[in-house]
């Protein structure tokens, strides 16, 4: 999962070295923490959040075939 989304925004924003994604797991739970450079976060978020509501259906999709629930939080 981690590696999903760093992929995906990687490909997002103009400064990927800034890209950082913390993993927490807690059970059946994925805690995703992502981190891109402040110039950047408006790429990643999207208009009306529909870049970030698509990465998190993503990993939604990702997560039920391990049978997981993931949790996506974005960190300026």
């Amino acid at each position: 999962m981690k590696k999903l989304v760093e992929v995906i925004a990687k490909a997002l924003v103009n400064d990927p070295d800034a890209v950082v994604v913390a993993e927490q797991v807690k059970d059946d739970e994925i805690i995703l923490t992502l981190t891109v450079a402040p110039a950047d976060m408006g790429k990643v978020i999207g208009k009306q959040g529909r870049i970030a509501k698509a990465i998190r259906s993503v990993l939604k999709a990702a997560a039920t075939k391990e049978e997981k629930r993931v949790v996506l939080d974005i960190i300026e």
